[in-house]
């Protein structure tokens, strides 16, 4: 299998990807991301969802607010290093109780190369919590289907701010003296 192919066993993108489109989530967000590439180039493949590529991850919460209030359903995209851009601008879905799903790629744990990704990364969960945002977490391919399933529901049935963090392990370890992006 080429890393093109779906294989909806083993691709956590594909799983998300097959949700978005069940659950309606038809716009996405996104700073490019290696960790998020896959499903980015899936949603951008989806003639019924539209990808928007963002500056600054916190344009990602204001999308989704304006998603919503136009009567839409919308996912941000963004590593964890993206999570302290959006501190203040979590306050807009908090205060205007709308939902927000975010998919949050870890960096700065197993395997990091760059320390600078560190203070972020093992910051992330604490900040969306501190900003009123449920986490989920995330460490294996079998819990990817069904957290998210929960993350969407919870997200869009209860307008609560909801983010599934994919944990470095799962999602795996760069290294640019490898070649990675």
């Amino acid at each position: 299998m080429t890393m093109n192919e779906s294989n909806p066993f083993t691709d956590w993108a594909a799983q998300v990807h097959a949700l978005f489109k069940t659950n309606r989530i038809e716009l996405i967000s996104f700073v490019p991301d290696g960790g998020h590439k896959r499903l980015i180039e899936l949603c951008q493949n989806d003639s019924e969802m539209r990808t928007v590529t963002l500056t600054t991850e916190e344009e990602g919460v204001a999308f989704a607010a304006g998603a919503f209030l136009g009567g839409k359903r919308a996912a941000l995209l963004m590593q964890s290093s993206g999570v302290g851009n959006c501190i203040n601008m979590l306050s807009l879905p908090r205060v205007c109780n709308m939902p927000f799903l975010a998919l949050v790629t870890m960096r700065g744990e197993w395997g990091e190369f760059n320390p600078w990704q560190v203070p972020m990364g093992s910051s992330s969960e604490k900040v969306l919590d501190a900003c009123g945002v449920l986490v989920y977490r995330v460490e294996s391919i079998e819990q990817v289907a069904s957290t998210m399933d929960a993350a969407i529901q919870f997200a869009f049935s209860s307008r609560q701010r909801v983010a599934v963090l994919l944990g470095q392990k799962l999602i795996g370890a760069k290294n640019f003296a490898r070649g990675d992006k």
